[in-house]
């Protein structure tokens, strides 16, 4: 009997834990392609070009061929690269937001 009842309490719970983590992962990717198309100065989209993110910069690698993980963009951004300038106004989470938001675009991290 409390097998039962335990059960019936566990299905509730798990939803109610669960639903935020994913909506939040949806609000990650959001912020993320914002900051690639627009809010990061210059914005990544300028140079690079990334399907997922409808960007077709000519300037920087195509970030579809060259699919960088998390670690490499967040390197990249925070201290630039080549032609690239380091985001010094980004803010650690932004930077994260974005490095994760390439890997997952480009599918790197699969």
């Amino acid at each position: 009997m409390r097998w039962v009842t335990a059960r019936r309490l566990a299905l509730p719970l798990l939803v109610f834990f669960t639903v935020p983590c994913y909506a939040d992962e949806a609000g990650k990717t959001d912020l993320g392609k914002r900051l690639f198309l627009t809010e990061a100065t210059p914005p990544c989209a300028i140079c690079h070009s990334l399907k997922q993110a409808g960007a077709e910069g000519a300037i920087g690698p195509s970030l579809d061929e060259l699919k960088p993980d998390a670690a490499r963009v967040r390197k990249a951004v925070t201290n630039g690269i080549g032609q690239m300038p380091a985001f010094s106004s980004l803010t650690e989470h932004q930077v994260e937001t974005l490095a994760r938001y390439v890997e997952q675009a480009t599918g790197a991290g699969k």
